[in-house]
């Protein structure tokens, strides 16, 4: 068990770290050949110019102004100063947004601990039930379980002010969730008015199209619509298998990065011919000519892309029973992407297109009848990694400790009682065990996603955020609150019953403080610190642009900053609110702890979205219920968790009075479900109807058609890079001309076709007013 001095000794490391981090970090961002890394938004935005440009040559990539080494921190109070809408104007809402996760917990947990530890504090510690217990029971405890709720005695009346306390924390938390839901939703709605014009706005993504033998699904579509959105149906794009059009463009392009790469190498040394190995990256295989090899690649993969396109245009099976529709408003767009298309409601499924750089075109090849057993095979596989990886983070984490060590290398006794040793071990090492063994998991699960069938980017990280949370409950909050190894765990929640469970982790929790203070520290301040450096992008960076970059394009490239990563940084945040929320009224000590986390947190990820990462897509906030909800399932654990604790202290007249707090928090959530949810879920038909209007006084001469007939083309369809693609892409991005129907019962349709008037409804010069409702 961690004493004072092993957390001290904790600390001492990761502020040291999280130090060093910073200083190299401030000396980096200063160097001209490093600007590209650290400023790479600016660059993308065309708003910033190298400084490696000009100059005397040694001040190309090294920053001689001494003056500038003393303010090495003013980075971050120039994060800081960006007000917030003209950050939402630079970045986006889903940036704006992600950073005010990291306000709310400051919001929370400063007043919260302030409280904790002015009440508390002196209630815990001026007990003596742990002193007691030590003569009297020989029960091992450190200096900072008096800080907890397990230095009270059972039956005492001091847990009176765990109650009260517990019923402010609930208060309190759900009065800023309130205030920032609706704040958010206000700010959703405002972006969504205020936004210029997007595809997806007039957009919607149909789904399960009925097979038709008499006509093709672009046939189907087109014939759906005008019937049943008469005067607002303006185009559609029919979804198309390019997968494997994909694969070969990306090979493609592989192999063009390495014909640069040897073309380059040749023109720097002429006199020695490049040469490589066909095997396995080029570690065994038979030794050719890497440049006339690269260009024969290059021409094999050009004729198989070639036949590949021209099977796609030709083969009707290449044609998934999937469209991107558009229409003439965004009012339109509304009404079919909110409403129930067909009798039959397993057919003619709409909903709200992504917009174009959010879709993630492998996923909409799959039939959709597969997705629902594909998301059932993921459910269970989720089930078993998420249960049986509790085997080895136990096994691990029992070993990353004094026992452990000393039993599997008894011969390092001596050595690991050392006091510094020994608080090394007990008060670091099992914090950053575990951060190591988790390394992988974001990427497991977001295969995992994929493999589900979401058709976005946003939802693919939204699903992956939500089972890294499940997980991080499970394995990391759970796994290392209950003692013992990984069946022992699990026995002891098969054999008990369900209301002991609560009382086993409350028992448990206070004792874990000091495992998940160490945890915090490496995680939070350490890992956050750590993040500002970019360390891995920086290396590529530079040996991308020394190997590979040739023109202005490459170097564009080649400084790729990367996105946000919600799927990995929402999960760690909602970690943090569990402990902080499940803590606040046990062991108030571990609060500061998650202050500081939240601080550092907002001030490195606001420098990191103003100046580093370019969002690959914007969902105006859509995944803000999604944060609202994980962080009432951490306020109603805490509040059981609780129960279950003063239960086990026989606290007989207090704990009763706690079975209302979930009650309240249950019915707040659905309060604000009710109240605010529809704003992330539905667009308003008033505010689609306001932007129309004022887009048609401002614009009455608009081609809508001509702005929305290839936004949603396939990107292997825009390429441009062979010469008979202008006609390839023609055949893809132009709208499916409507031909003469085989089916008699679309000739009575009182909406014009092929059948019946010389013109199609597809050309934007026949006005068919007269046709219209």
């Amino acid at each position: 068990m961690a004493t004072l001095q092993d957390i001290g000794v904790s600390a001492a490391i990761n502020i040291l770290s999280a130090f060093i981090f910073l200083l190299v970090f401030a000396v980096l961002r200063l160097q001209p050949f490093n600007d590209r890394v650290y400023f790479s938004k600016w660059y993308l935005k065309g708003l910033r110019s190298s400084p490696t440009h000009a100059g005397a040559f040694v001040r190309r990539f090294v920053n001689l102004d001494f003056r500038s080494y003393l303010k090495f921190l003013n980075w971050m109070p120039e994060a800081i100063r960006m007000p917030e809408p003209e950050l939402i104007d630079h970045a986006g809402l889903d940036s704006a947004v992600y950073l005010r996760i990291y306000l709310i917990g400051l919001k929370i947990f400063v007043p919260i601990a302030f409280l904790a530890w002015a009440v508390l504090v002196p209630v815990n510690y001026t007990d003596d039930n742990l002193t007691i217990a030590k003569v009297t029971a020989n029960v091992t405890a450190s200096d900072i379980d008096k800080l907890s709720v397990s230095n009270i005695p059972a039956k005492s009346q001091r847990f009176w002010s765990h109650l009260v306390m517990a019923y402010a924390f609930t208060f309190w938390t759900c009065y800023v969730l309130m205030k920032e839901y609706g704040k958010i939703a206000s700010l959703r709605l405002q972006f969504l008015a205020s936004e210029k014009r997007r595809p997806d706005q007039f957009t919607v993504l149909v789904r399960n199209v009925p097979p038709d033998p008499d006509e093709s699904v672009s046939e189907l579509v087109e014939h759906f619509f005008l019937v049943n959105h008469p005067g607002h149906y303006l185009t559609h794009q029919v979804v198309r298998d390019a997968n494997k059009l994909a694969k070969l463009v990306k090979k493609k392009k592989k192999a063009q990065n390495w014909l640069d790469y040897y073309q380059l190498k040749y023109s720097r040394n002429s006199t020695i011919r490049p040469f490589m190995k066909t095997g396995f990256l080029g570690l065994w295989g038979k030794k050719v000519d890497a440049i006339e090899f690269q260009t024969a690649e290059i021409g094999r993969l050009s004729t198989e892309i070639g036949s590949e396109r021209k099977r796609i245009s030709d083969d009707p099976k290449s044609i998934m029973p999937a469209a991107f529709v558009s229409f003439k408003s965004r009012w339109g767009a509304a009404v079919c992407a909110q409403t129930q298309q067909s009798r039959n409601p397993t057919i003619w499924l709409t909903e709200w297109a992504p917009e174009p750089r959010d879709v993630y075109w492998e996923n909409l090849a799959i039939p959709y009848v597969s997705l629902t057993i594909r998301r059932l095979i993921m459910g269970v596989a989720f089930f078993f990694l998420t249960f049986f990886f509790m085997i080895p983070i136990s096994l691990v984490q029992s070993l990353a400790s004094i026992e452990g060590i000393e039993k599997i290398a008894p011969f390092l006794k001596p050595l690991i009682e050392r006091d510094f040793v020994k608080s090394f071990v007990q008060g670091f090492l099992p914090g950053i065990v575990l951060k190591l063994f988790l390394i992988f998991l974001p990427t497991i699960l977001m295969i995992m996603a994929k493999f589900e069938g979401f058709t976005s980017l946003s939802s693919l990280e939204r699903r992956a955020a939500a089972r890294y949370y499940v997980f991080n409950f499970v394995n990391v909050f759970l796994g290392s609150v209950i003692a013992g190894a990984a069946f022992e765990q699990l026995n002891t929640f098969i054999k008990q019953s369900a209301d002991q469970i609560p009382k086993t982790i409350g028992v448990a929790i206070p004792m874990k403080a000091t495992f998940f203070i160490t945890y915090i520290m490496v995680d939070g301040w350490a890992g956050i610190a750590g993040e500002i450096l970019m360390l891995k992008p920086l290396i590529m960076f530079h040996l991308k642009n020394f190997f590979l970059v040739k023109t202005e394009k490459d170097r564009e490239e080649a400084m790729d900053p990367g996105s946000l990563g919600f799927n990995t940084g929402e999960p760690r945040i909602q970690l943090y609110f569990l402990l902080g929320l499940v803590y606040a009224t046990v062991t108030p000590l571990l609060l500061p702890f998650i202050i500081v986390f939240f601080a550092l947190g907002f001030v490195v990820f606001r420098h990191q979205i103003i100046n580093v990462y370019n969002q690959e897509y914007e969902s105006a906030a859509a995944f803000w219920p999604d944060v609202h909800g994980r962080i009432i399932y951490a306020l109603i654990f805490s509040q059981v968790v609780l129960m279950g604790l003063l239960s086990t202290k026989k606290a007989a007249q207090s704990t009763p009075f706690l079975i209302a707090l979930p009650v309240i928090t249950i019915s707040f959530h659905l309060y604000c479900k009710g109240r605010y949810e529809p704003a992330f879920i539905r667009y308003p038909i008033e505010e689609a109807m306001m932007k129309d209007t004022l887009e048609r006084a401002r614009e009455p001469n608009l081609n809508l058609k001509g702005y929305l007939q290839t936004a949603y083309a396939h990107p292997v369809f825009k390429e441009s890079e062979e010469d008979d693609e202008a006609e390839s892409n023609e055949a893809f991005e132009t709208e499916s001309v409507l031909v003469a129907t085989k089916r008699q019962s679309r000739r009575n349709t009182p909406l014009p076709s092929k059948a019946s008037v010389p013109s199609s409804p597809s050309l934007p010069e026949v006005r068919r007013d007269s046709h219209q409702p």
